[in-house]
């Protein structure tokens, strides 16, 4: 065998034995993680044991405050994840949170063994104490417990206790609904505690983001314009109480009380104003067109209000609906009164002719007497004959004479009285005047309406 020969052999034989080495040394370093993780598990469970031991802790008795003699300080801070409903029936709305609880317990301080374990966390709430808070303003609420309960407890080397809970609540919102539907609405979240008094137990905001809303939060009509933090502390004969309160301001959504509400309504006083522009004579289709106007303005009403808590108070569109019924219900007197007009001119025109026959036959027979006696003067042989006083032309006797003309500016009621006569009969004018004057009262009605509620402030002082 040649040397070359024998040095491959050996370049071979001593990577095999480094490639043995490595895998070996991979063998040994993965036995000692294992070793090390189950080693440290077992150690965070021997710190619970520890401190959380019936020997060494009981849940009965709250934290010592600062210097161990003040009350217990509960940082408090929540997310908004979802508003799902707010009913202005049932005044209430229905808020999806995550709600966060810290303080300080020193019993629960454990070494972090250099810093390999940053918390401890606990699933059970029954492990240790917690602060009494309840939700002051709470009608309904319930934990997600699918697929387990969504809560957890995570304890600090330095003691400090953060408590984690996802809950749906519903709460009660009173609303003023004066301006509806230009209105913000301020519903409140209040928690406070139930049993410890402000010497044991003090609730706080935190410091950074005590309110978080989530970023893809949406309501059908109504905008979360803003949120403020703010603290409610209540007195009882039986102490002082802390409490925490949010005030969340939703601005209402108008687009769409103007699409249901507004335009139709609007639409339906357009409409009953065409009886005025219809033919006097024409009665089924005038009464028709007024009847079925105010039947469905009626009916828009009362879907309306059947949204809407029965308050003893005017709301905004209250007063739009009454002014929009009330000129429908106008339209349908006007053709009432043009009826009326235009059997009284029918009548009038009978008066007039039967005055006229009259007064024909009145100058007949006049005009025949005098015929008659004229005639029998001429037979008698005595005649003359006879100037009138007065010429035909206005003079004394005389056709030179001029008359005195006066010429005037027209004024502006001439002017209506002359442009009111080309139209003959009373029911006509009515019905012209109507075509102008109904639009003209309405119009100012939207001018003052809207005017009036964009501009005005709620109680809160939050201009509309």
């Amino acid at each position: 065998m040649t040397e070359d020969t024998m040095g491959v052999g050996a370049s071979k034989a001593a990577g095999e034995e480094g490639r043995r080495l490595l895998i070996l040394v991979f063998i040994l370093l993965s036995t000692f993680c294992e070793i090390s993780s189950a080693n440290f598990r077992a150690r965070e469970k021997q710190i619970i044991d520890e401190i959380i031991g019936p020997a060494n802790y009981d849940k009965r008795i709250r934290p010592a405050g600062a210097n161990d003699t003040g009350p217990a300080i509960v940082h408090i801070n929540l997310m908004i994840r979802n508003v799902q409903t707010i009913s202005d029936v049932k005044m209430e709305y229905s808020i999806q949170i995550t709600f966060r609880e810290q303080w300080i317990d020193q019993r629960l301080t454990f070494d972090n063994i250099g810093g390999r374990i940053q918390y401890l966390t606990l699933t059970e709430t029954d492990m240790v104490w917690m602060p009494d808070l309840f939700f002051r303003n709470e009608k309904e609420g319930h934990f997600h417990k699918i697929i387990l309960p969504n809560l957890y407890i995570r304890i600090y080397p330095d003691g400090g206790v953060l408590y984690s809970i996802r809950i749906s609540l519903t709460l009660s919102c009173p609303m003023n609904l004066k301006l509806f539907p230009l209105d913000r609405q301020q519903c409140q979240l209040l928690m406070a505690s139930y049993g410890w008094t402000t010497e044991d137990l003090v609730f706080l905001w935190k410091d950074v983001d005590p309110v978080q809303v989530t970023k893809n939060l949406h309501l059908p009509r109504f905008t979360l314009e803003k949120f403020i933090t703010d603290y409610c502390n209540s007195k009882t004969n039986t102490g002082e109480y802390s409490c925490l309160r949010v005030d969340l301001v939703f601005k209402r959504e108008f687009s769409y009380y103007l699409i249901q509400y507004y335009i139709p309504c609007c639409m339906l006083v357009i409409v009953s104003w065409v009886s005025f522009w219809l033919d006097q004579n024409a009665v089924p289709a005038r009464v028709s067109l007024g009847v079925t106007t105010l039947l469905t303005m009626s009916t828009q009403t009362s879907s309306i209000n059947s949204t809407l808590p029965p308050v003893s108070y005017t709301k905004a569109i209250d007063v739009w609906t009454g002014v929009c019924l009330t000129f429908v219900f106008g339209a349908l007197l006007e053709f009432a009164l043009v009826n009326y007009a235009s059997r009284s001119d029918k009548h009038r025109e009978k008066m007039k002719e039967k005055f006229d026959e009259q007064k024909k036959q009145w100058e007949a027979e006049h005009a025949a007497a005098l015929q008659t006696a004229m005639q029998a003067q001429t037979e008698d042989g005595h005649t003359f004959a006879m100037r009138p006083l007065v010429s035909r032309n206005g003079g004394m006797g005389s056709e030179n004479v001029h008359p005195c003309e006066i010429h005037l500016q027209p004024s502006r009621m001439s002017r209506c009285r002359t442009w009111l006569a080309k139209f003959p009969t009373r029911s006509k004018r009515i019905d012209v005047i109507s075509r102008i004057t109904f639009p003209l009262v309405f119009a100012f009605f939207n001018m003052a309406y809207w005017s009036t509620y964009l501009f005005t402030e709620d109680e809160e002082g939050n201009p509309k």
